[in-house]
C-alpha cells in the first residue's frame, strides 16, 4: 500500500535520535470505552500480560524523511509514521460514565499520549493530509473539548466491514454490502485511511478495490484486498457510500502482528545485508518498524561499532573498505541513507531560516510566509506547485532586512497548495492548508400565520457568503425544481425560501440547515372570511338553448360544489363547471327539460350557499343533426333524385314553410314539392339540375316563438373542359406549360388535372402523368428535341373526368447551348480590351447563332451589350473604353433556344497598355536551316510580343531586302516573309529586328533554296575485266545548292543503245559493274543526284567497254585491304538552344567510330545514370538525349561523350529553360533542396543582368 510522503523535507540528525532531537506535541485522547470496559489494551507490545488494564501512552513520531521507494514497493523507513508504546507508573483508572468528557488531571497518566514531532517548528500539523492519516480517527486538539455528534443511523450499508488482525505480511478482505432494491444506479463507494487519505489513488500489487453486482439478489458488493500487508497498513479506516442525497459510512480498524523473530533487536549493520538478491525490500530499512518493535523495558543491545560515525568521518574513497569490513553487503542502500544524512549536516548557505514545513490559515484569512537570508543579494523567487508566482493584489512580497516576506490575501481553496522559494541554487518548500470554517446561522426563522393565496417569505441568514444550505419542511427537504411551488433566493449571507400563492397544504414546521447548525420556525396558513360579491340569479332559458349560472365570492381559490334538486352535479361533455379566481359558474351546452329545478353553490369549507331556480321552455325546433350533413350541406349527382326528411320539434305542432331564396315551395309541385306530416317535414326532387343548387330555409312558428333552418343542396358534376393550355418556355426535351381552371368546376372542388401530350403529325396522344396534378402549371420531359408537339388538360372532380381541353399550339423542344469554355484577356489597350474564347461543349439541335459580349464596370453590376449584332468568330474586341478603368467581361453563346449561362472572367481587366519589351518567338522548325527548292513558295511567320505594337525591320546579309523579289507583311503579333517562286538568289539569312521604344530584339533565319543538281564532270571507263567494268567520275561543279546525297549508274548495249539501271543512290565515285554479257559493248552514263532529284543533264563514257570471250587473260591488279578502324569523331556536334518548361526537349549529335563506341551523357559534369526524366537513344551513329518535361532546374550544360580503344571525343552544348517554377513547385515535383537553392541563385543572377 502506497505511504504519504512530505514534501521538501531533511531529517536534522541521526536515524536513531531523530525523535529526541526535536520539539513535541502531545495530543492526549482517551482510548475507547470497549477497550477500557473489556480491560483490553489498543496496542500490546509486551510478550507479558499486565496485571491490570491500564492502558499505556501511545506517542505517534513523524519524522522528516520522506518514505523511498524502490520496485514499485513502499517501505516504512525512519521518516515514516511509527507508534510506540511507553509504560508508565501510573495506576489511575478512567471513568466510563462519559467516554467523551475531558479527562481530569489525576487521569492523566491513563491517557494514550499522541506525540507529532515537526522539525523547526512548534505549530502542530493537523491539517496534514499525507502525514497523520495513520492516527485514525483522533480528534484535533481543539476539538478534544467538543462533543461528539451521534452518527446516523445506516440507510445504505446491509453489511459493513468489520475490524480485523492480520499478521505481518498476510492478506486480508474487507466487503461491504449495498443492496440496490430502491437505486435507479450504482451507489459510489470510497475508502479511505484516517481522515483524509483516498485509497482509490493507491491501488497497485499491495492494495486492491473490486465492485460485484448479484442480479438475482440486486445486492453490490464491494471489497478492498490489502495484499501482504505491512507494518504501517494498521490503522482506522473507513467506507463512505453516498447515492443522490443519502449518505451511509462506517469505520474499522485493523491490527497487523508482528511475527516474533521480528521483535528481537537488529543491529544497524545487518540492516544492510541483502538477504536475496532483486527483491524489493533489498537496500531500505524501516527506522519507524526499529521504534515499534523495541521493547520499553529491554535494553537493546548495541553494536560494539558505531558505523555511521565512521562512515560520517571517512572519506567517500574509503566507504567501500569499511562497509566490507564490517560485513555490509548491501553498499548501495548503506551510501543512499549515508547520502541523505550528510544532507542533514550541511548547513544551507543562502538561508538563515528557512520556511517552516507546513501553514495552516482559515478560508479568506490572510497568511505570511517569512524567509530570512544569509545573503540580501541573492535573487529570490518564489513559487506555486512549481510555477512562479507573480506580484499582484493576490500576492504580496515584502522586504525587511535580511527577511523575505509573500503575503497572500483572501485565501481560498485554491491556495491550498506547495509553496518554495529559491534563493540562486537553493531551494526550501512549505504546504500550507486552508481550512474551511462551518457556515453557521446568524440569524434564525421566526414563525410566519397567514391566510390563503398570501405569499410567504422565510429569511434566514448566515456567516458566510456563497454558503450551501437545505431546506426542509417537516424533516423532508423542499423540493426547488422549475415547476416547484417553492423558490430559494440567496442575496449575499442571507437566504429565503418563497411561497408566491399559499394554500392550507403549505402549514408546518420549515427549518433551514447549514454545516453549522441548524433554525426552524412554524408556518400557519388560514381560510380568508367568505364574501359574496355576486350572487346566482333565477335563468328562463329556451329548450336546447345553452344555460349559465355565474356567482362571484371572495376569497377567489375557494372551490365549491353544485347542486341540483339537491343532487350533486358533475362534469360531462354537456355540464362544464369553471373556477377562475373569484368567479364560479356552471355552464350547460343545451337544455333539456330535465334540467329544470333549484339550483345551489356551496363554497367548500364554509356553511354560506347560494341559490337560484332555472325554467326550460320548449319553442320550435329543426333537428339537422339527424341528416348526418357536414355543415347542413347535401351533395348529390345530376340526375338523381332527393328526399330529404327532417325531424321537427314543437307544442303545439308548428306550422312549416319551405322556401328557396324568396320562392315558396308548395306541397302540390311537381318535381320539387314540400311535404309536412307529424313530427317531420321532407323536401322531394325528382330529378336534380345544377339549377337546383342552393340554400333551402325552413321556418318553424308556433306560439312559444319562430324556429328557422337552413340547408344548402349542392349538385355535383363533371368540369367543363379547360381551355387551351400556354406554353411559356421550351428546354432541349422539356418544356412548362400552364393553364387556366375550367369556368365551371361540377359544384365539386377540381381535384387535379390529366396531362397529354402528342406529335403534331400523329393523332396519338401519351398520358404523361397517372396520378393527379393539383397546380395549374406542368414540366413534360423526355421529348426529343427539334420535333414539333401539342398538349392538352383534362380536369378531375370526385364526380369524374371532363373533356379535353383544345390542343396547346405547336412547339419545339431546343435547348440552350452550354456556356463558352476558356474565357482569357487576349490584349489590353488604352481604349480597348481583347477576349478569345472556346465554343461551347454543348451546343444541341438549336445549333450557334453566335455570340454575346458583355462588359460592366467592377463594383457595379449594370452590364453594357459591347456588340449590338451576334459574332460568329470566338475572339471580340471591346472598344471605346475609358482608360484606368477596371471592367469584367463575360461572353454567352445564343442560338434559337435564347442565351446560354455567361461565361466570365475570374479577375477584373485594368484598361492601360502596359509596356512590354519585344520578344521573337521563332518556330522551332526556324531555328535551323530552313529549305525549300527552287520555285516553291516561301510563307515564314514568325510571331513576336511587345506593346504596344513593335516596329519590325527585316534585312538580308546586312542590307535592305528588295521589296520586288520578297514581300514582307506585319501584324501586330507576327511578321510574315512571302516569296511567290522562289529563286537561288534568295537564300542566305535573313536578319529580323522588333523594335519597341528604347527595347530591341533580333532573331536570324537561314534560308537556302536548293535545285536540281548539274551531271558529273567526266565519266571514265577505268578497266574492264572478265565480266566486270571499272568505272570513275568526278562530282558536279553545281550541286545544286545542296549537298550531293548519291549517283544513279546506268548502262546501254551499244546495239540497242536501251538504258538500263544499274545503281541507284550510290554514294561514292569509283565502282564495279559486274555481270554483262560476254560478247556485248557496252556504254555508261551517270546522273547525280542531290535532295532535289536526280540531275537534269547525264555524263556519259566517250567509249565504250567490250566484254571479251574466255581465253583472254586479264591482268588483275592487285589491291590492299583498307583499314576502316577509327578513334570516335563527332560528326555533327551539339548545338546550343533552349526549351520550354514543361514540354520534351531534345539534344542530337552525331559521332564516327570503328569499333562502335560506348556513348555517355553528362550534365554538369556529372554521369546521367537510371534517371526516369531523361531518355537515351542511339541510332546509326546519331545520338539523342530526351529531357521529359524539363523544369527550369534542369538548365546547364550537357555533355555526350564517346569511348572506344583507339580513344574518346565530347561535344558540349547549353540547355536554357524559359519559364520559370516557383519555390512550392519545384518542391512537388521532388527537386532536392540544394538544387532548388541552385536554381533560385543562378536565376537571381541572371535577372540582375537583365
Amino acid at each position: 500500500m502506497p505511504e504519504p510522503t512530505k514534501k521538501d523535507e531533511t531529517p536534522n540528525g541521526k536515524p536513531g535520535e531523530s525523535v529526541l532531537s526535536l520539539p513535541e506535541i502531545s495530543l492526549e485522547v482517551s482510548p475507547p470505552p470497549e477497550a477500557v470496559a473489556e480491560g483490553k489494551e489498543p496496542v500490546e507490545t509486551d510478550e507479558k500480560k499486565p496485571e491490570s488494564p491500564k492502558p499505556e501512552p501511545l506517542q505517534a513520531v513523524v519524522a522528516q524523511e520522506p518514505s523511498p521507494t524502490e520496485n514499485g514497493s513502499n517501505q516504512p523507513q525512519s521518516g515514516g509514521v511509527g507508534v510506540k508504546e511507553q509504560a508508565e507508573s501510573t495506576n489511575s483508572t478512567i471513568k466510563q460514565d462519559d467516554p467523551c468528557s475531558p479527562p481530569s488531571p489525576e487521569d492523566a497518566n491513563s491517557l494514550k499520549k499522541l506525540s507529532i514531532e515537526l522539525p523547526n517548528d512548534s505549530v502542530p500539523a493537523r491539517g496534514r493530509k499525507d502525514s497523520v492519516w495513520s492516527l485514525g480517527e483522533g480528534q484535533a486538539p481543539e476539538d478534544l473539548e467538543k462533543p461528539i455528534d451521534q452518527p446516523p443511523l445506516s440507510i445504505l450499508l446491509i453489511e459493513k466491514p468489520q475490524s480485523a488482525t492480520v499478521p505481518l505480511g498476510g492478506d486480508i478482505t474487507f466487503v461491504s454490502k449495498v443492496e440496490a432494491k430502491d437505486l435507479l444506479r450504482k451507489p459510489t463507494i470510497k475508502w479511505f485511511k484516517g481522515k483524509w487519505m483516498d485509497l482509490a489513488s493507491k491501488t497497485g500489487k499491495h492494495l486492491q478495490l473490486k465492485e460485484t453486482f448479484d442480479r438475482a439478489t440486486k445486492v453490490h458488493t464491494f471489497e478492498m484486498h490489502i495484499i501482504k500487508a505491512k507494518e504501517n497498513y494498521a490503522g482506522n479506516y473507513r467506507c463512505e457510500v453516498t447515492y443522490k442525497d443519502k449518505f451511509d459510512s462506517c469505520s474499522f480498524d485493523l491490527e497487523v502482528k508482528e511475527n516474533e523473530q521480528s521483535q528481537q533487536a537488529v543491529d544497524i549493520r545487518s540492516a544492510f545485508k541483502r538477504s536475496s538478491e532483486g527483491q524489493e525490500d533489498a537496500g531500505e530499512l524501516d527506522f519507524s518498524g526499529l521504534l515499534k518493535r523495541r521493547e520499553p523495558k529491554q535494553q537493546e543491545e548495541t553494536p560494539e561499532v558505531d558505523v555511521w560515525e565512521i562512515l560520517k568521518n571517512a572519506r567517500p574513497d574509503q566507504y567501500e573498505s569499511i562497509a566490507f569490513k564490517y560485513g555490509i553487503t548491501d553498499l548501495r542502500g548503506l551510501l543512499k541513507r549515508l547520502k541523505k544524512v550528510k544532507k542533514e549536516v550541511k548547513k544551507t548557505e543562502a538561508f538563515a531560516k528557512k520556511l517552516d514545513p507546513a501553514y495552516q490559515v482559515d478560508k479568506g484569512g490572510k497568511i505570511r510566509l517569512v524567509v530570512d537570508l544569509a545573503d540580501p543579494t541573492v535573487e529570490l523567487k518564489w513559487y506555486k506547485n512549481g510555477q512562479e508566482i507573480r506580484p499582484s493584489p493576490k500576492y504580496i512580497f515584502e522586504h525587511k532586512g535580511t527577511q523575505r516576506i509573500m503575503v497572500i490575501n483572501n485565501c481560498c481553496a485554491n491556495d491550498d497548495a506547495a509553496y518554495s522559494v529559491a534563493a540562486g541554487d537553493e531551494k526550501c518548500s512549505t504546504e500550507l492548508f486552508v481550512k474551511d470554517l462551518p457556515i453557521k446561522i446568524v440569524k434564525g426563522l421566526e414563525p410566519v400565520k397567514t391566510t390563503v393565496n398570501e405569499r410567504i417569505e422565510l429569511e434566514c441568514e448566515v456567516s458566510e457568503e456563497g454558503a450551501q444550505v437545505k431546506w426542509m419542511k417537516n424533516g423532508v427537504e423542499v423540493p426547488t425544481g422549475v415547476r416547484s411551488r417553492y423558490r430559494v433566493k440567496a442575496e449575499g449571507t442571507k437566504h429565503f425560501l418563497v411561497i408566491d400563492d399559499a394554500s392550507r397544504e403549505d402549514t408546518g414546521t420549515y427549518s433551514i440547515m447549514a454545516s453549522g447548525g441548524t433554525s426552524e420556525a412554524h408556518v400557519q396558513v388560514d381560510l380568508k372570511p367568505l364574501k359574496i360579491h355576486q350572487d346566482l340569479q333565477d335563468v328562463t332559458v329556451l329548450l336546447g338553448q345553452p344555460l349559465k349560472l355565474h356567482c362571484e365570492i371572495y376569497p377567489g381559490n375557494v372551490p365549491g360544489r353544485w347542486y341540483r334538486n339537491g343532487q350533486l352535479i358533475q362534469p360531462s361533455d354537456r355540464i362544464n363547471i369553471i373556477h377562475r379566481n373569484k368567479v364560479h359558474r356552471l355552464e350547460i351546452e343545451a337544455t333539456s327539460l330535465h334540467d329544470t329545478g333549484d339550483y345551489t353553490f356551496v363554497p367548500e369549507g364554509y356553511t354560506q350557499s347560494l341559490c337560484s331556480k332555472v325554467h326550460v321552455i320548449d319553442p320550435p325546433r329543426v333537428d339537422l343533426d339527424s341528416l348526418n350533413f357536414p355543415d347542413n350541406t347535401v351533395t348529390i349527382v345530376a340526375g338523381n333524385k332527393l328526399r330529404l326528411e327532417i325531424p321537427i320539434s314543437g307544442e303545439p305542432a308548428p306550422r312549416v314553410v319551405w322556401m328557396k331564396g324568396e320562392r315558396v315551395i308548395l306541397d302540390s309541385g311537381n318535381r320539387v314539392r314540400a311535404e309536412t306530416c307529424g313530427d317531420q317535414t321532407s323536401l322531394t326532387i325528382e330529378t336534380t339540375e345544377r339549377e337546383d343548387t342552393g340554400n333551402y330555409k325552413i321556418v318553424l312558428q308556433n306560439e312559444a316563438g319562430e324556429a328557422t333552418a337552413s340547408i344548402k343542396i349542392k349538385v355535383v358534376d363533371i368540369p367543363d373542359a379547360p381551355e387551351a393550355p400556354l406554353v411559356t418556355g421550351v428546354g432541349g426535351d422539356w418544356c412548362t406549360m400552364t393553364w387556366e381552371p375550367p369556368k365551371y368546376d361540377g359544384a365539386s372542388p377540381i381535384l387535379g388535372y390529366f396531362i397529354e401530350r402528342k406529335k403534331k403529325q400523329s393523332s396519338r396522344w401519351m398520358r404523361l402523368n397517372f396520378d393527379l396534378i393539383k397546380e395549374t402549371s406542368f414540366e413534360p420531359k423526355k421529348m426529343i428535341e427539334g420535333v414539333p408537339y401539342e398538349v392538352r388538360i383534362f380536369a378531375v372532380n370526385a364526380i369524374g373526368v371532363s373533356k379535353p381541353s383544345e390542343p396547346s399550339k405547336a412547339f419545339t423542344p431546343l435547348a440552350v447551348t452550354s456556356e463558352p469554355t476558356m474565357l482569357v484577356v487576349d490584349d489590353v489597350t488604352d481604349t480597348t480590351v481583347t477576349v478569345k474564347w472556346r465554343p461551347p461543349e454543348t451546343i444541341g439541335a438549336a445549333g450557334l447563332d453566335g455570340y454575346l459580349v458583355e462588359y460592366c464596370i467592377e463594383g457595379s453590376n449594370d452590364w453594357v451589350i459591347s456588340n449590338k449584332e451576334l459574332t460568329e468568330k470566338t475572339k471580340y474586341t471591346i472598344t471605346g473604353l475609358t482608360p484606368g478603368a477596371k471592367i469584367l467581361v463575360r461572353v454567352k453563346a445564343i442560338n434559337a433556344a435564347g442565351a446560354s449561362a455567361p461565361r466570365t472572367l475570374q479577375h477584373s481587366v485594368f484598361v492601360k497598355e502596359v509596356i512590354e519589351p519585344p520578344k521573337i518567338r521563332v518556330p522551332r522548325h526556324l531555328k535551323q536551316t530552313y529549305t525549300r527548292r527552287v520555285g516553291e513558295a516561301v510563307n515564314l511567320v514568325v510571331p513576336f510580343m511587345g506593346k504596344p505594337r513593335p516596329k519590325v525591320n527585316w534585312l538580308k546579309e546586312g542590307k535592305p531586302i528588295d521589296p520586288t523579289h520578297v514581300n514582307i507583311r506585319n501584324t501586330d503579333c507576327d511578321s510574315i516573309i512571302f516569296i511567290r517562286k522562289a529563286e537561288r538568289s534568295h537564300s542566305g539569312n535573313y536578319e529580323m529586328k522588333v523594335q519597341v521604344e528604347n527595347h530591341e530584339d533580333m532573331a536570324i533565319l537561314d534560308i537556302q533554296i536548293v535545285d536540281l543538281p548539274g551531271p558529273p564532270h567526266s565519266v571514265t571507263i577505268e578497266d574492264v575485266w572478265g565480266e566486270n567494268v571499272a568505272l570513275a567520275w568526278t562530282p558536279p561543279k553545281d550541286n545544286g545548292n545542296a549537298p550531293i546525297t548519291g549517283y544513279t549508274i546506268q548502262k546501254a548495249d551499244k546495239k540497242t543503245m536501251e538504258w538500263f539501271t544499274c545503281i541507284e543512290h550510290y554514294h561514292r565515285n569509283c565502282i564495279a559493274i559486274t555481270e554483262l554479257v560476254v560478247g556485248n559493248e557496252y556504254f555508261f552514263r551517270v546522273f547525280s543526284e542531290n535532295m532535289c532529284g536526280l540531275s537534269e543533264a547525264v555524263t556519259q563514257t566517250k567509249n565504250s567497254a567490250l566484254i571479251v570471250k574466255e581465253g583472254l587473260q586479264v591482268k588483275k591488279p592487285e589491291y590492299n585491304d583498307h583499314d576502316f578502324k577509327e578513334a570516335p569523331k563527332f560528326t555533327q556536334p551539339l548545338i546550343n538552344t533552349f526549351a520550354i518548361a514543361g514540354y520534351n526537349a531534345t539534344l542530337n549529335c552525331s559521332v564516327r567510330a570503328n569499333p562502335r563506341a560506348k556513348v555517355t551523357w553528362m550534365k554538369n559534369k556529372i554521369i546521367i545514370i537510371d534517371d526516369p526524366r531523361y531518355r537515351m537513344f542511339s541510332n546509326q551513329g546519331v545520338c539523342t538525349l530526351e529531357i521529359r518535361k524539363p523544369s527550369p532546374y534542369d538548365g546547364g550544360v550537357y555533355t555526350c561523350k564517346a569511348v572506344n580503344n583507339l580513344g574518346e571525343a565530347q561535344v558540349d552544348c547549353k540547355l536554357e529553360i524559359k519559364g520559370g517554377f516557383t519555390f512550392c513547385e519545384l518542391m512537388k515535383r521532388g527537386v532536392p533542396l540544394h538544387l532548388i537553392d541552385k536554381y533560385m541563385s543562378e536565376a537571381k543572377i541572371v535577372e540582375q543582368e537583365k
